[in-house]
C-alpha cells in the first residue's frame, strides 16, 4: 500500500504516524511511505492520497514546477498500471489561493480516484462516486507517556495552529466578558504576524489572558490542553477536527459550534464533553460551558476510535477499490 506521505519525523501529523502503524499491523499489509522514486518506479496495489495539494506545491517556483511535472506522471503510471487511487477527505474544498495548473492537476487526480474515505458521516457524498467511512481515531495512545497535569479551575484554552477560520480573535475578544475569575490561554503558532499582533492587541492588559504564540511540541501541547478546564474551538467552519479529538482524548470537553458533526459527536462520546453554541460565539455560551465543565467527571467514549479498528476498515477499503478497478474480479 504507497501512501502519499513520507517517512514519519518528529513533526509529522500523529493522525498519519499512528494510520500507517495501524495499517501496517493488519495481517498480510505491507506499507510503504513516500518518495517520488518509489511511487514512480515500484509497483502497488494501491495509491492512498490524504492532501494532494502538498504533491503539486513546493517552497520554490522551481520545486513547484518539478512536482507538477512528477504528479503528471504518477497520474499517468497509475492509469496505465490500473492502480486505484483511494483519497481520504480531510477537508470539504481544495485549498484557496492556489494556482490554475494546481487545479487543473488536482481535478485530474479526483477523477482518477476510485474510492473516498470519509472521517464522519456527514461530509456529502457525490453521485456517481464510491465511498467508505472510517472515523478519525483517538490520540490515547499517542499521549499515553506524556506528564498531564491536573485541570485549573476556571481555565478555559485554545490550543493549536491559529488560522483566521478558527476564530481565535472572536473568542479573545469575547471573553473580556466572561465575568468572575475564569482565565483564557491561547496556545500555538499564528499562520501570519499580522495575525499575532492582532491577538496580542485583543488581548490588552487583561491580565486574565495569557498568550503563548509559538509553534507547541507534544509535550507542551498536552500541558496546555490537560491545564484547561474547557478547550474553546470556535471554528467558523467545523467537520474533522483533530483538535477536538486531541482535548476529548486527555479528557477535557470541549465548546465547539453546533452542527450535524459536532451534534453526533456529542452523542457518541456522552453527555458533558461537547458543548455546543448557536450562531457566533458569545461570552454567555462560554459562561455556561465553563459552568458544566466545571462540574464534569469520568472520560469521554471513544472506543469507536480505536486504531485497530481504523487500520482494519482502511484496507478492506483497499480491498474493496482493488475490485472496484477489476471489475469486481478476486484480488
Amino acid at each position: 500500500m504507497q501512501q502519499s506521505f513520507p517517512r514519519p519525523r518528529p513533526t509529522t501529523n500523529p493522525y498519519l504516524v499512528m494510520l500507517a502503524r495501524s495499517i501496517a499491523s493488519q495481517p498480510g499489509v505491507a506499507l510503504r511511505t513516500f518518495s517520488w522514486r518509489a511511487a514512480l518506479l515500484k509497483r502497488s496495489d494501491v495509491f492512498h492520497v490524504h492532501w494532494p495539494e502538498i504533491l503539486v506545491s513546493g517552497h520554490s517556483p522551481l520545486k513547484k514546477a518539478v512536482r507538477q511535472v512528477l504528479t503528471l506522471l504518477l497520474i499517468a503510471r497509475l492509469a496505465v498500471t490500473r492502480t486505484p487511487i483511494v483519497r481520504t477527505l480531510h477537508n470539504l474544498e481544495r485549498p484557496s489561493g492556489i494556482s490554475r495548473r494546481e487545479h487543473l492537476l488536482l481535478g485530474l487526480l479526483e477523477r482518477r480516484t476510485t474510492l473516498w474515505i470519509r472521517l464522519n458521516d456527514e461530509t456529502p457524498e457525490e453521485a456517481g462516486k464510491d465511498y467508505d467511512t472510517v472515523l478519525h481515531g483517538h490520540y490515547r495512545d499517542w499521549f499515553e507517556d506524556f506528564d498531564k497535569p491536573a485541570s485549573e479551575l476556571g481555565r478555559l484554552g485554545f490550543v493549536g495552529l491559529i488560522r483566521r477560520y478558527k476564530g481565535v480573535e472572536e473568542l479573545v475578544q469575547e471573553f473580556h466578558d466572561v465575568p468572575g475569575d475564569a482565565t483564557l490561554h491561547v496556545a500555538g503558532r499564528p499562520s501570519t504576524d499580522d495575525l499575532a499582533a492582532r491577538l496580542a492587541s485583543l488581548a490588552g492588559d487583561d491580565p486574565r489572558i495569557s498568550l503563548d504564540l509559538r509553534f507547541l511540541d507534544d509535550a507542551d501541547l498536552v500541558t496546555s490542553v490537560s491545564r484547561s478546564r474547557l478547550v474553546v474551538l470556535p471554528y467558523r467552519e467545523m467537520h474533522n477536527s483533530g483538535g477536538v479529538l486531541t482535548a476529548l482524548s486527555l479528557d477535557r470537553p470541549v465548546l465547539v459550534p453546533s452542527n450535524a458533526v459536532t451534534e453526533r459527536l456529542a452523542d457518541e462520546v456522552g453527555p458533558g464533553w461537547v458543548h455546543r453554541y448557536e450562531g457566533e460565539l458569545r461570552a454567555a455560551d462560554i459562561t455556561r460551558a465553563l459552568s458544566a465543565a466545571d462540574s464534569g467527571s469520568g472520560r469521554p467514549d471513544l472506543s469507536a476510535r480505536d486504531w485497530s479498528e481504523a487500520g482494519r476498515r482502511h484496507v478492506e477499503a483497499y480491498r474493496r477499490a482493488v475490485e472496484l478497478v477489476r471489475g469486481g474480479g478476486a484480488r
